[in-house]
């Protein structure tokens, strides 16, 4: 593990050659890494899921769009879309929910049009049902929709279509609805449901499932890595793996402290954290997670074939204690955003009232290195990150959004992409992106495409962030300091 000052020079260095090249793909690793081998049943990696790769790690090979000067163009859908896909064929793939009806709609959309060029609804479900999705290795978008129904949705160049369907409604209850979707190494597909069923689809159409106990819900997505499966409900995190007829098998549970309530700025009583798989050798021997204590939240951290706890570790000193978001991790480091007080417009039926009813936003972000006997914090800060970050391993920055204003939030309040030095925290430049709640980017996690580019969702449709500015720019707020 390099020092701090030998990792801040080889950052530096490589923002400095992210700025010449603009974005795209670098063949130069840096410090980071490494990450876990791609899954063989997903679409191009970095880019076929909503956290990056079936481990969410939410790091990616892709470099991202710099720390120079970059241009910001909106794609208006009338939709808010959260997930964000890119096939190998270029063609970006966006799963939206649209304001009129609230009806969950697939777009296909080619970047540099910066419009939709087809789109295809699907069966209304739960709020956080069909929002999880992923493209396999044919660039079909799988997602269950809101009549248990797992759907392969493929596309030509300006055409979306259903390949294929599985009925899960033998293997989901009436009224439950699937929250987390991902492939295991060997193609099957597993899912979890709101109420607590966990499944996993064969090659045939077969599902087999197993229950969590009563009242355990999950409300985040779930990961995958070669060792296992893992999926975090609103009162422990689990590994499993398939039992040798093809039926989930739990490997381990271990609690965590979910707090009296739920928090403002969370969505449910429990983590707000999507499993995060990382580690220095493999890129998954850990799996990370953030609980929901009540006066500080800790990052906790096991070993992903045992169990075993590597550490706990109180995080977000100054924002919040809590966070929707799943954290990033790559090598030997864990980055944590805040969403703490973050006024989503509408949470999950059954969610249960937010305790106090209202914060304000405070952000916060924290970085946390395992060092050997345990793990310590390397920087925290209170950067108001309104979106899920990404680090790009290739040029060596987390990019997120920040959201510009008084920590009592307003609809008038900015939203700047911001490119940032994982070393030290400290804001390396920040472009605005527009004001207004029409511009919201709702913690959604963002995609770092092929070309270079940041694709962010927002409450109305998708931001594109390009290196090099030009037409589109929606202004340059200049070099800022964390």
């Amino acid at each position: 593990m390099p020092t701090t000052s030998a990792r801040a020079f080889t950052v530096a260095s490589a923002v400095a050659l992210a700025c010449t090249l603009g974005g795209g793909t670098a063949a130069a690793q840096g410090p980071w890494g490494p990450l876990a081998p791609p899954n063989p049943h997903l679409g191009p990696v970095g880019t076929a899921t909503m956290h990056g790769d079936a481990g969410s790690s939410d790091a990616t090979r892709l470099a991202g769009p710099g720390a120079g000067e970059v241009g910001v163009t909106g794609i208006p859908l009338l939709s808010a879309c959260p997930t964000l896909l890119q096939g190998s064929d270029g063609l970006v793939v966006a799963l939206c929910t649209a304001i009129a009806g609230q009806t969950p709609t697939v777009h296909l959309f080619d970047a540099d049009a910066s419009k939709s060029v087809a789109s295809l609804p699907l069966a209304k479900g739960s709020l956080l049902g069909g929002v999880y999705a992923f493209l396999d290795d044919r660039n079909r978008l799988v997602a269950v929709d809101g009549d248990r129904k797992l759907q392969r949705i493929g596309h030509t160049a300006d055409r979306l279509f259903v390949d294929s369907t599985v009925d899960l409604s033998g293997a989901v209850p009436d009224g439950d609805a699937v929250t987390g979707l991902v492939p295991d190494w060997a193609g099957n597909v597993w899912f979890a449901t709101g109420a607590g069923v966990i499944g996993a689809v064969d090659a045939a159409g077969v599902a087999k499932t197993v229950r969590v106990p009563a009242g355990e819900q999950v409300q985040n997505s779930i990961s995958s890595s070669p060792d296992g499966v893992s999926v975090a409900t609103t009162h422990a995190l689990y590994q499993l793996s398939l039992a040798a007829d093809g039926t989930p098998r739990i490997d381990w549970r271990h609690d965590y402290d979910r707090g009296s309530a739920r928090k403002p700025g969370q969505l449910s009583w429990g983590t707000g954290s999507t499993p995060t798989f990382f580690g220095p050798a493999t890129g998954h021997e850990y799996v990370a997670i953030v609980d929901n204590a009540d006066t500080r939240v800790n990052l906790i951290v096991r070993r992903a074939t045992t169990g075993e706890q590597v550490c706990s570790i109180p995080v977000l000193a100054s924002g919040g204690p809590g966070s929707e978001n799943s954290p990033v991790g790559v090598g030997n480091s864990v980055f944590v955003a805040g969403t703490y007080g973050y006024p989503y417009p509408k949470v999950p039926e059954g969610a249960g009232p937010a305790v106090p009813a209202s914060a304000p936003f405070t952000g916060g972000m924290t970085r946390v290195d395992l060092d050997g006997t345990g793990c310590h914090v390397v920087w925290d800060t209170a950067l108001r990150s309104s979106a899920v970050p990404h680090l790009s391993t290739a040029d060596g920055l987390l990019y997120t959004v920040l959201r510009e204003g008084a920590a009592t939030t307003t609809p008038l309040d900015g939203y700047a992409f911001a490119a940032i030095d994982p070393a030290t925290g400290a804001v390396l430049r920040k472009t605005g992106m527009g004001a207004t709640t029409a511009n919201d980017t709702l913690q959604m996690s963002a995609l770092i495409t092929s070309r270079g580019d940041y694709l962010q969702g927002t409450i109305t449709g998708v931001q594109r962030v390009r290196a090099g500015g030009g037409s589109g720019s929606l202004g340059d707020l200049g070099s800022s300091g964390s």
